[in-house]
């Protein structure tokens, strides 16, 4: 190896990122953001919450928002699902870190992907702004939308009452 394949080799940086289902695609979140999977049970409802808001569960003494990501990227409900799962992640809106969950079809699994394989996504051509995804990336022969939930989940969106007095 030369020393510019060396210092290639180790110019290059990886990321963990999981990955879950929601109405059939697969989407992924850096890894360090995931706190914890929990089984899906239902939240206490918070009156005129937006509608992606599912409502707060209590964990371990904290109360956190769960959002429902298939409402809030505006795809259509299934009631058929029987095992949905909250990933509990810790958020960073710039000021503070704070836990809010997110209500998905499935976990999927994890995968490790190098910097230079996450590639810018076309514009427009999700129901997802763009701003909330970091880009995209080809694993096991899959297409993953890379999501980032610091702004999915700050986003001037979720009303002040969510944000400031419920988390």
């Amino acid at each position: 190896m030369t020393e510019y394949e060396s210092l290639s080799v180790t110019n290059n940086s990886s990321r963990q990122f999981l990955s879950f289902i929601l109405a059939g695609e697969e989407y992924a979140t850096d890894i360090l953001k995931v706190q914890e999977i929990r089984d899906w049970t239902h939240a206490t409802i918070v009156p005129n919450s937006p509608d992606y808001v599912e409502g707060v569960t209590n964990l371990r003494g904290q109360i956190i928002p769960i959002i429902n990501l298939r409402t809030r990227f505006s795809l259509p409900s299934d009631d058929n699902l029987k095992n949905r799962i909250v990933i509990v992640l810790n958020v960073d809106d710039g000021h503070r870190t704070r836990l809010m969950g997110l209500l998905v079809d499935a976990f999927a699994e994890t995968y490790d992907i190098n910097d230079y394989e996450i590639k810018t996504a076309p514009s427009k051509i999700s129901v997802i702004d763009d701003e909330f995804i970091i880009g995209l990336a080809s694993a096991n022969e899959k297409m993953l939308i890379l999501l980032d939930v610091d702004e999915l989940l700050t986003s001037q969106e979720l009303t002040p009452t969510v944000n400031d007095n419920v988390a």
